[in-house]
């Protein structure tokens, strides 16, 4: 089971950037017509009790991918009870009236396949990667744990003890994680973005059956649940099979709107600083508060999500270039932007320094090259190279089952659409030299910063 948590973190910020990709992105002129002979026919409809299904068809391996995404994440728990999203991705996995614990995954795995799940803040998603021909039985189990688990004491006791145990292996034992929750804490003010996914620790044990059961009957209802099925499929059958499984399951109850408590105006530069005798190399980060796709308006997102590749999306970018290879002060130095969220959300840099360089050259040549960007813009030039670059990286999320399923799922359970999914290529497009730079003039204010240092025991901030 994946854990999506940790925000500031840089698996999450590649991931996050890579979920907002669409299958089929033209990468230069030349490439366009081949790109969008690829691009897949999308169907989309709804079952009579809420369920959306999305079916993507693609026919280059005699495989396919169910996944399941229901609206519901770490950032719509009830307050004192950080962590129950996680904690109930768990319990999905447990038995049901119909079939025992572990029947499902024994099942998964007699025909080869595999499955997982994950939990992030805006949502949870289960999913199977199958032969076609297993596909109706999949349904079948996923179906019937929407609604059918049992969820007993003897049940909740041991799992309890097993995401306790995740908490200490992950977080606990890590000082990058350790410092990212304290970041987010500090970044977010009033949102729920603040607390971590996997829940605070005092909270977590807490947890219990009633917990659980209210959660479970709260969100896990088809109508607050996407159906994403890509692969060797056909829309027909799919429909057919979903009428007959995912059909069968009856609506739960209305949810309200998915309105949650925003940010304050930001007016102070914050600094949080961890050492601990594991840390060997320094390094920081510094994050804003920004829009997501989700909340920006006249193509900022897509502006942002190009300052991000520009300044620091990988070894052609600024920082890359400019600590790392031309001045050899840094060992990393990079950028992300976290788009795909319900909510707005994080923009960050971070730095670490090599050899006798000190983590402060770092981070004032990290400084340096945003005040570039803020004061002289970018060129039409390293736009284009940016924009390019980005687009030929993300057309490889399309290339598995999994990969589309995921680029539907995460928009359409944060606030987008079928159609914005198929706009967003011309979008990107369309962002001009002066957008970047009026993003980074926006949003990239040192006084409203948060940056977290990481050092060992007794190393001064230099």
């Amino acid at each position: 089971m994946k854990l999506l948590g940790n925000r500031s973190s840089r698996a999450w910020r590649n991931m996050a950037s890579a979920l907002v990709v669409v299958a089929g992105v033209g990468l230069v002129p030349a490439a366009q017509a081949e790109t969008a002979r690829a691009t897949p026919s999308v169907t989309d409809f709804k079952l009579d009790n809420g369920l959306e299904v999305v079916v993507i068809p693609d026919h280059r391996a005699p495989i396919v991918t169910q996944m399941v995404w229901y609206k519901v994440g770490s950032a719509d728990e009830p307050a004192g009870k950080s962590g129950i999203a996680h904690f109930f991705e768990h319990l999905m996995f447990k038995g049901t009236k119909k079939h025992a614990a572990g029947e499902f995954g024994a099942k998964v795995a007699e025909i080869g396949g595999s499955e997982n799940a994950f939990t992030s803040y805006d949502y949870t998603a289960y999913y199977q990667t199958v032969s076609p021909d297993a596909l109706g039985t999949m349904m079948e189990y996923e179906a019937d744990r929407m609604r059918g688990l049992v969820l007993t004491d003897e049940v909740i006791g041991p799992e309890r003890d097993v995401i306790l145990e995740e908490r200490r292996s992950r977080i606990e034992n890590n000082p990058d994680a350790l410092l990212s929750e304290e970041v987010d804490a500090t970044l977010y003010q009033n949102h729920p973005y603040r607390i971590p996914v996997i829940g605070w620790m005092h909270e977590m044990e807490r947890l219990n059956r009633i917990d659980a059961t209210a959660f479970y009957d709260k969100y896990y209802a088809p109508n607050n649940a996407v159906l994403i099925v890509a692969g060797d499929v056909d829309p027909a059958a799919v429909k057919e099979l979903a009428e007959k499984t995912y059909g069968k399951v009856e609506r739960g109850p209305a949810l309200p709107p998915r309105v949650r408590p925003q940010e304050p105006e930001q007016n102070t530069r914050r600094t949080v600083t961890l050492r601990d005798e594991r840390v060997t190399v320094p390094s920081f980060q510094q994050s804003w508060v920004v829009p997501s796709y989700t909340t920006s308006q006249d193509g900022e997102a897509e502006a942002l999500d190009l300052l991000s590749e520009i300044l620091g999306g990988g070894t052609r970018s600024r920082l890359y270039q400019e600590l790392v290879v031309k001045r050899g002060i840094a060992s990393s130095a990079g950028a992300g932007y976290s788009g795909t969220s319900l909510d707005d959300t994080s923009f960050t840099v971070y730095g670490a320094p090599r050899g006798e360089a000190t983590l402060d050259e770092v981070q004032s040549a990290v400084d340096a090259e945003i005040r570039r960007i803020v004061t002289d813009g970018v060129s039409q030039e390293e736009l284009e190279r940016a924009r390019t670059r980005y687009l030929r990286s993300m057309i490889f999320a399309r290339d598995s089952a999994q990969g589309l399923a995921n680029i539907y799922g995460a928009t359409l359970t944060t606030g987008g659409t079928v159609k914005d999914i198929a706009a967003w290529p011309d979008r990107l497009r369309a962002v001009t030299a002066e957008q970047v730079k009026a993003v980074a003039a926006k949003y990239l204010d040192l006084d409203r910063s948060v940056t977290g240092y990481l050092l060992p025991p007794e190393t001064a901030q230099n």
